[in-house]
């Protein structure tokens, strides 16, 4: 059996802001670590059938690259929805939403 190590590493600011947030793998691959402005992390808790999350960002992170943070994110959760379960009619709606919400944000392609 095979374990990899991720560690997140949040500096907080004098009102408990994130000021900064780096992370590190195992298998970072051609760095030791590497900073991000925004994350977002959720765990799904079998037993008790519910979603833990950390949602943080930084005082960096501006409104414009939250948009696209957002939208790449749902993306990625169409993606893995799709692998998931295998229906491309949910998955397919999922990006039809993205689309959506691209053209709401006014996010250029």
């Amino acid at each position: 059996m095979q374990t990899k190590n991720i560690n997140i590493k949040v500096e907080l600011d004098e009102d408990n802001i994130p000021s900064s947030i780096e992370w590190t793998a195992d298998d970072l691959q051609g760095m030791d670590r590497a900073s991000c402005r925004a994350m977002l992390l959720s765990l799904w808790d079998n037993r008790n059938k519910d979603t833990l999350k950390l949602d943080l960002w930084t005082r960096d992170m501006t409104v414009d690259e939250m948009k696209i943070f957002f939208h790449q994110t749902l993306i990625s959760m169409a993606d893995t929805l799709d692998q998931a379960i295998n229906d491309d009619r949910i998955s397919g709606d999922m990006r039809d939403f993205c689309e959506y919400f691209a053209e709401k944000m006014e996010i250029k392609k």
